[in-house]
């Protein structure tokens, strides 16, 4: 299993919505954030608010994927979700150990 932790750009969430569900992810959880990346120092104006470079709102979506499908979901992530501009953002994959489903108990994948 494959952790996967999306930062985006909080217009492009349906969209990563719709790959998830179209890869059989189970689940995800979905945090509003604000950070900046390589486009520091560039003016951005976000639904008329000027950031003047500093802060950005941005969206990290949090998923726990199968082993075979996390590639896919990320070759789809980047053709999708990219616009060609700063801050279009960044993925983070990181291995998961095990998953356990407190109600029941149940491990692996099956908790998922």
């Amino acid at each position: 299993m494959k952790k996967l932790e999306i930062i985006i750009r909080p217009e492009r969430l349906d969209d990563l919505k719709t790959i998830l569900n179209s890869n059989g992810a189970h689940g995800l959880m979905i945090s509003n954030i604000m950070g900046y990346g390589s486009q520091r120092g560039h003016k951005q104006v976000y639904n008329g608010v000027d950031f003047g470079g500093n802060l950005l709102p941005k969206v990290k979506v949090e998923s726990i994927v199968s082993d075979e499908t996390y590639e896919a979901i990320i070759d789809q992530i980047i053709e999708q979700i990219n616009t060609g501009e700063y801050g279009d953002g960044k993925i983070f994959v990181y291995d998961v150990y095990d998953a356990i489903r407190i109600r029941t108990g149940e491990r692996g994948t099956d908790a998922l």
